[in-house]
């Protein structure tokens, strides 16, 4: 069994690192029982917080959804770090982080799945609801991290869209770009902590609301897949 992970344990501190490097799965894990179960294996080896380093150009949709439902069901915080790359199929394993954070150099890409299929219309056919549901099954990890609407995600990966790390943390696929300060305000007592704009915008209020003798009304503005068949084995995007 090739495998395309690794893990890193500080024995120091016992954090463990998950290293995704590369393409995800050479080999579809449609069918395969042995190498889920050992990346399972090896995920649950532990309860602690995990940091997930990823640097991949995609891959398999299988091996990435389950790895994506793998560590949404972990126990605790996953931190995902963005070092490099993390295209087509890796960008749907990186929405399960806790926390997604990218360097300033990295990249992000959405995009369409696709396949091959040969055969009669009927099976052409086949091969399209099949694309046409596995966008949707992408879309849904998508929507879940970014909150944007399904038809806008659909937009974007029909462009087959790039992000830097601004722009991947803007329309909300990263969480945080590491190196930049965290947004903070000392001046209303606020704490370290680093805000939602709507949050921030909303505390802000307050505080001068609470400052003021007699308050005048004050409006609450807030911010408001490469197959050979139409099976699923091999199916990357």
């Amino acid at each position: 069994m090739k495998k395309f992970w690794n893990w890193i344990k500080n024995e120091d501190t016992g954090e463990r690192t998950l290293l995704l490097e590369g393409v995800i799965a050479e080999d579809s894990w449609f069918g395969d029982e042995a190498t889920p179960a050992a990346f399972k294996r090896e995920l649950m080896q532990g309860r602690s917080p995990i940091t997930v380093q990823l640097h991949s150009p995609g891959g398999d949709c299988i091996a990435a959804s389950q790895i994506y439902n793998m560590l949404m069901d972990y126990p605790s915080d996953v931190t995902v770090k963005i070092d490099g790359l993390a295209a087509s199929a890796a960008s749907v394993i990186a929405m399960a982080g806790t926390t997604v954070t990218m360097s300033p150099t990295s990249l992000m890409m959405i995009h369409n799945p696709s396949t091959i299929a040969s055969g009669e219309a009927q099976d052409m056919q086949k091969a399209i609801h099949l694309l046409d549901e596995v966008k949707e099954s992408i879309i849904n990890a998508y929507e879940l991290k970014t909150g944007m609407p399904r038809n806008e995600l659909s937009r974007l990966m029909d462009e087959e869209t790039w992000m830097n790390a601004n722009k991947a943390k803007e329309l909300g696929f990263c969480d945080e770009i590491r190196g930049e300060e965290p947004e903070k305000s000392t001046q209303f007592g606020f704490s370290d902590f680093s805000y939602s704009r709507k949050v921030a915008n909303s505390n802000l209020l307050n505080k001068l609301k609470a400052s003021i003798s007699e308050p005048d009304p004050i409006p609450n503005n807030r911010v408001a897949v490469n197959t050979t068949d139409t099976r699923l084995e091999h199916l990357r995007f």
